[in-house]
């Protein structure tokens, strides 16, 4: 490693690597934490982070929340690949705090690919991935968790924020947006339907991922099968129809988040189904008869609220979101309203879709 880079090699002394480490890269693409491929001269790859204390600001709790979740998981396989393990620092503790940042390391999940699209395939294998996570840790004491963001899946209030922004309007943006202003405000009593059945007590809480986009999913090179959850940051207490429902609204969609024209922007119900199908297979039977019709609605609401949070950042100047071109929160919005379009239209083949499935897994034809 360059003799000059005393920075990371400041870091890397502070883990206990199991050999000496020869580079330290830049990998992936991600835009929350800075990430880094590490080699070690035993030929280990490891993957290094410094920890986004500006969107986790608690990172102490954060680390204990995924140390303990992955301790949980582990005791539920033999296959090192299906958990993600943490390389201690030399103190002992799951991070180290060093050069004025907070600082974790994984090992690196040898053979395994992730996608940023999928077929109907990955897809299925996607949604068992994320089942099997919600049902491994149905065991564990969900309110030992810590909340990482407060209210992540709070729709009501991100619908505060949207009125908060648009008051506010530091950038005089709000005249221009009227009708995605008024095309949202139109679902705002809808935006309580779930937080208000998790009140009254129906829908429970769970330990869920809250970010299950396929690309937070490793899959074996070979087969292309799911092989294990990542990026556990927002590990904490939920619901499971906002866990569906995010990856449905980000994988059953025909184009990308940010694509400027909405004639490619469509909800693809093939790939609803291949999805279900999955994540059913691996927790259908542990879901309450609410939760589960309750699925085709976290679809909807995970639309709307991601939709409302882009118009909001837009709003208040892209503070939050990373944009690499003007308007790209904007288009980030308008593609989520288009695809919430189309659900409503499509509720009922939804439900058709998840009564069926059910209704197979009872052995009913």
């Amino acid at each position: 490693m360059k003799r000059r880079n005393f920075f990371v090699l400041s870091v890397l002394s502070c883990f206990a690597f199991p050999d000496k480490p020869v580079s330290c890269e830049p990998y992936g693409g991600g835009h929350i934490h800075d990430t880094r491929l590490v080699a070690c001269r035993g030929g280990e790859t490891f993957i290094l982070q410094r920890i986004n204390t500006h969107v986790f600001t608690e990172p102490v709790l954060l680390m204990r929340n995924i140390e303990r979740v992955c301790a949980h998981l582990r005791k539920k396989t033999d296959d090192p690949r299906q958990v993600l393990s943490l390389v201690p620092a030399r103190d002992g503790r799951p991070f180290a705090v060093e050069n004025g940042g907070y600082w974790r390391v994984f090992r690196f999940v040898e053979n395994s690919i992730c996608f940023d699209h999928a077929d109907a395939a990955l897809f299925y294998e996607s949604g068992a991935a994320f089942g099997q996570f919600l049902t491994l840790l149905a065991d564990f004491p969900v309110h030992e968790l810590a909340e990482t963001i407060p209210h992540f899946h709070d729709t009501p209030a991100r619908f505060a924020a949207l009125r908060a922004a648009t008051e506010e309007d530091p950038l005089m943006r709000a005249r221009g947006v009227q009708r995605e202003l008024s095309f949202a405000l139109r679902y705002e009593a809808f935006a309580h339907t779930l937080t208000d059945l998790a009140a009254e007590g129906e829908l429970p809480l769970r330990v869920t991922h809250n970010d299950t986009k396929i690309n937070n999913v490793l899959f074996d090179q070979a087969t292309r099968k799911a092989l294990c959850v990542i990026d556990l940051d927002t590990v904490m207490p939920g619901l499971c129809a906002t866990d569906f429902g995010d990856a449905v609204r980000f994988g059953a969609s025909t184009a990308a988040e940010d694509e400027p024209e909405l004639d490619f922007v469509h909800f693809d119900i093939a790939l609803f189904k291949s999805f279900a199908s999955g994540y059913l297979s691996a927790c259908g039977d542990s879901l309450s008869e609410t939760e589960t019709a309750m699925l085709p609605t976290g679809a909807r609401m995970m639309a709307l609220e991601n939709g409302v949070r882009f118009l909001t950042d837009y709003l208040s100047g892209d503070r939050y979101y990373h944009i690499s071109r003007p308007g790209q929160n904007l288009e980030r919005a308008r593609t989520q309203f288009r695809l919430l379009e189309e659900m409503d239209v499509r509720e009922p083949e939804m439900r058709a879709i998840i009564a069926e499935i059910m209704l197979q897994r009872r052995g009913v034809r």
